[in-house]
């Protein structure tokens, strides 16, 4: 195979570079809009902001605003949350600017990273590989070929290929959520499903070892890609070459079946208790049973009874048409579609409906499989050619078409739309009480103003539970996140003027109260090392629209 000319590559490295600024562009924007309109709580990006902060700082990831919300005792660093420790590769950011928007750009930075890895997928999918590792040039280019024809194709593939990817609804959801693991979960996957295309197996195992300490049940993910791995290294053919070629994918796919799995339970069992956590915590699938052990034996003595729990809310099985049928169904014809299985079995079986939406970050989760898995379906019908070309030719024209039209009327429009930029009077009115609040004081505050507070403040979320803080900043008549109802918020405010406090500011229904005397708080409460954690109750208006959270 001759190396590929130097035009093509240039040119191919400028569309690359080209696609990566937009999706950089399109995710950051995401995020700062939420930024701008005083979208993003402390729960999540609060929390993550103290939690690099503290690997910036060479200490443990603790954040006050979840574990004072959770009453996780003093001993919960957010690794017995989640087990990610791969944040830690975000302290450098930090060192050059500590702010959560650090996050916001950084997530982006990350998504971004994925375009020229998308690229190379078509590429590989759409170029038959003649020399057992696949056919492609410099950064993704097609490699040399006589047919001008496939060439131009196979260049067309890539640059749907990339744009798709990064104005893809499940990173504009991602970056519209603020940050969260996905953005390292997304380009690990693509770079685990590329080398392997490619017969890398090493790298690949590598990407694969770096998303098992990016969330502790990414392991399954791993593990499932070594099915993947061994059903397509099962042995076929007479080359010598192909017999070589399976043995190793048939070695590496046995090390990421058992290896997979293997360190999601070292992480639930033993990693995430060692930090504070509670291995059960997450757990979030009552109707299948009370514990794990439980719910297997359930499910193995009634095996509909899975079919029962994911299809218990209509919004579950529209959340699985959501997926396949934006992209005409054509991630069922690969069997890379397998790695989903266990995230999508994580949400349809949940009973918590924040699972069950298209608005949050879990869709992004799931983006490089699907659309690996498209690719992978359009680049087989293309080479069997005829009617099976025109056919692959008209799908993969629609799913470009569907995708790119459901990304511009879900988030795109409103990126090009001020109104969506600026604050609304409440939210607004919360970062002018908070500009109220000095440096270091002690505070709890509104979900939506933690962020603003976080980097300069002692503050956590005002929940169900006061904390006697010296500064409460907090709405009297608009829901906010983790109260049930505006009701309550305001009862709160009564609780506390009647014992100690009193309001020092207010506009637009939000108050910053200041806590004048040491009279106790019927109720208040500080964490400890006898505390128990709690769950979240989620309201019972949340989550059953497909697109709203």
């Amino acid at each position: 195979m001759r190396p590929p000319a130097p035009d093509a590559a240039a040119l191919s490295g400028r569309r690359t570079a080209v696609l990566t600024l937009l999706c950089f562009a399109v995710t950051a924007a995401c995020g700062l809009q939420q930024w701008s309109a005083v979208l993003l709580g402390g729960f999540d990006l609060g929390i993550f902001h103290q939690g690099v902060a503290g690997y910036a700082h060479l200490e443990l990831p603790v954040s006050p605003v979840k574990s004072y919300h959770h009453e996780f005792p003093p001993s919960f660093s957010l690794l017995g949350d989640h087990f990610s420790p791969i944040l830690a590769a975000l302290a450098p950011l930090y060192w050059i600017w500590e702010d959560p928007r650090t996050l916001i750009l950084g997530q982006a930075l990350l998504l971004a990273a994925g375009v020229p890895l998308v690229r190379r997928i078509a590429v590989r999918c759409f170029t038959p590989p003649t020399d057992g590792t696949g056919a492609e040039g410099t950064d993704g280019a097609p490699a040399a070929t006589d047919d001008p024809a496939r060439l131009r194709t196979v260049r067309l593939v890539a640059d749907l290929a990339g744009l798709v990817y990064g104005l893809g609804w499940p990173l504009l959801a991602a970056g519209r959520g603020g940050f969260h693991e996905v953005a390292f979960a997304v380009p690990l996957t693509l770079l685990m499903l590329e080398r392997g295309l490619a017969r890398r197996y090493g790298t690949a195992a590598l990407a694969a070892a770096l998303l098992c300490l990016t969330k502790e049940d990414l392991g399954l993910l791993v593990g499932m890609y070594g099915l993947v791995l061994l059903w397509r290294g099962r042995p076929r053919g007479d080359r010598q070459g192909e017999r070589a070629g399976d043995r190793r994918a048939l070695a590496h796919g046995a090390g990421l079946l058992v290896g997979g799995p293997l360190a999601s339970a070292l992480a639930i069992v033993v990693l995430i208790p060692a930090m504070g956590g509670k291995p059960d915590y997450y757990w979030v699938y009552g109707p299948l049973g009370p514990d794990a052990g439980t719910a297997v034996g359930n499910v193995l003595g009634d095996p509909l009874l899975l079919v029962q729990v994911a299809t218990n809310a209509t919004v579950k099985p529209l959340l699985l048409l959501w997926l396949f049928g934006t992209l005409l169904l054509l991630p069922l014809r690969s069997a890379t579609t397998l790695c989903l299985l266990p995230l999508l079995a994580e949400r349809v079986l949940s009973d918590n409906p924040n699972h069950w939406s298209i608005a949050h970050h879990y869709d992004a989760f799931l983006w490089p499989v699907l659309l690996t898995a498209t690719l992978e379906a359009l680049g087989r019908l293309h080479a069997r050619g005829g009617l099976h070309r025109r056919t692959g030719i008209a799908l993969g024209t629609a799913a470009v078409a569907i995708s790119l039209v459901s990304s511009l009327l879900l988030g795109g429009i409103s990126l090009l739309t001020p109104a969506f930029w600026r604050p609304s009077a409440s939210n607004a009115a919360l970062v002018r009480g908070a500009a109220q609040i000095p440096d270091g004081a002690l505070v709890e505050a509104d979900n939506q103003v933690v962020p603003r507070l976080v980097g300069r403040t002692d503050v956590v979320l005002v929940d169900g539970v006061p904390r006697g803080r010296d500064y409460v900043l907090i709405r009297s008549d608009t829901r906010t996140f983790p109260f049930q109802t505006s009701a309550e918020q305001a009862e709160r405010i009564d609780l506390l003027l009647a014992h100690g406090y009193r309001q020092v500011w207010g506009e637009h229904g939000v108050v910053l109260l200041h806590r004048e005397s040491d009279e106790p708080v019927p109720g208040a409460r500080i964490p400890d090392d006898s505390s128990t954690p709690v769950k979240e109750i989620v309201p019972s208006d949340v989550g059953h629209n497909l697109f709203k959270g």
